[in-house]
């Protein structure tokens, strides 16, 4: 090496890392796994002090995804907020703060089926740990760059949004929703569009079909023996498959179908469920949630 001459280190290639935080019972355990499938190092609960150094690593980072919350060892707003502020400013490095959220009477739900305490309520009802929660992340959520709200939201649903947001190449498909719903509780979130069948004819007016749901073959063949229920779904399968391949040139990845009825039980089950199958059956990546059903699932008095 001649005189005058250094040794230049190899730049750092573009690194990708999600900080993955939000309130406790909002689902960041399945998210971080969600992230595990998508190709991430994930890495939970690591200690703030420790944190900046995951990214003095290697000049070629894999993408990595980290889960911080109230529970991490030296856990404050302000040290999240100051260790971002050290990693965005190391070249080459694309962080993002995704926050996981979740209205408090759900999370007082989840909190009482799973038994546990809320990590700051050990003793006390969950409600009090949510509120000093809520208090404590404010500035986090405010930097965020993603807000997710998992109120709604199924684990699979949660994973297909970590998908939709973060899987990059090959994660592009249009993946599609069907679900059904009561208007009496109000129209689920995100609905993209939403399709009311409450005129079909109504199994909850038959005894023997009152108590079934609409994936049961009876109930389905009863709402299906309405005169008008081919003419209409025809029409409805024509929109949905005129619009799908519409909705992915534009680079939707996500797509909700919300179908409705008075109860959420018997005719938007049947038409969800029917729907649901004629997508799958042209090889679109579909789901079908059912969400009366669920409430009654886990509580039968409702």
């Amino acid at each position: 090496m001649g005189a005058g001459q250094m040794l230049e280190k190899p730049e750092k290639s573009s690194a990708r890392a999600v900080i993955v935080t939000g309130v406790s019972g909002a689902g960041r355990t399945t998210a971080i796994k969600a992230f595990e499938d998508i190709g991430f190092e994930t890495i939970n609960n690591i200690p703030l002090a420790l944190l900046e150094r995951v990214f003095e690593g290697p000049a070629e980072l894999p993408p990595m995804a980290i889960g911080v919350d109230v529970r991490t060892r030296d856990f404050s707003a302000d040290g999240v907020l100051a260790v971002l502020a050290k990693i965005e400013e190391m070249p080459e490095m694309d962080v993002d703060v995704l926050f996981l959220d979740c209205q408090s009477d759900v999370l007082v739900r989840r909190f009482s089926e799973t038994r546990r305490p809320h990590p700051l309520a050990p003793q006390d009802a969950p409600l009090a740990g949510i509120g000093r929660e809520n208090g404590i992340l404010a500035p986090i959520r405010h930097r965020a760059d993603h807000v997710v709200d998992t109120s709604e939201m199924t684990p699979h649903d949660l994973r297909a949004e970590i998908g939709r947001l973060f899987g990059g190449p090959g994660f592009d498909d249009l993946m599609v929703l069907v679900q059904s719903f009561s208007y009496k509780r109000g129209l689920p979130r995100g609905l993209d569009m939403v399709f009311d069948v409450r005129f079909l004819n109504n199994p909850h007016w038959v005894s023997e079909l009152r108590d079934k749901d609409g994936r049961d073959a009876d109930v389905a063949g009863y709402v299906a023996g309405d005169a008008r229920f081919d003419p209409f779904f025809k029409q409805l399968s024509d929109m949905v498959h005129l619009l799908l391949p519409a909705f992915k040139d534009e680079g939707k990845s996500y797509l909700t179908i919300g179908i409705g009825c008075t109860g959420g039980q018997h005719r938007s089950v049947a038409v969800a469920e029917k729907l649901s199958n004629a997508l799958a059956e042209q090889e679109w990546r579909v789901s079908t949630r059912h969400r009366e059903l669920e409430r009654r699932a886990r509580d039968p008095a409702v």
